[in-house]
C-alpha cells in the first residue's frame, strides 16, 4: 500500500541534529516521505543564530523540535507526529 502525501498548509520545522526528539520527528517524516519542506537547523554554523531568532520570534522561545504551521508553533515531538499523521500523510 502506497502512502499519499497530502499538504494542506505550508510548514517549517526547526531542529537540532543531535536532539533525540528532533530525530524522532525527522525519522517519521523521512519514513513517510514527508521530505520536501522548509527546515532550519538552529545549530547550523552559518545560520544558526538567525534560525534561533526566527524560532524565538514565531514561538516565543527556543525549543526544538518546533513545527510551525500557518504561523503557529507546535513543540512536542509526539504532537508533531500526530499532526503529521492527521494532516500530512493519507
Amino acid at each position: 500500500m502506497t502512502k499519499e502525501i497530502v499538504r494542506k498548509q505550508d510548514f517549517e520545522l526547526y531542529f537540532k541534529p543531535d536532539c533525540p526528539f528532533c530525530l524522532k520527528v525527522l525519522n517519521y517524516f523521512k519514513d513517510n516521505g514527508i521530505i520536501k519542506f522548509i527546515s532550519y537547523n538552529i545549530e547550523d554554523e552559518t545560520a544558526g543564530y538567525e534560525n534561533q531568532e526566527k524560532l524565538e520570534k514565531v514561538g516565543g522561545k527556543i525549543q526544538v523540535p518546533c513545527l510551525v504551521v500557518d504561523g503557529k508553533a507546535m513543540y512536542e515531538s509526539d504532537d508533531i507526529i500526530k499532526y503529521a499523521k492527521e494532516n500530512l500523510v493519507k
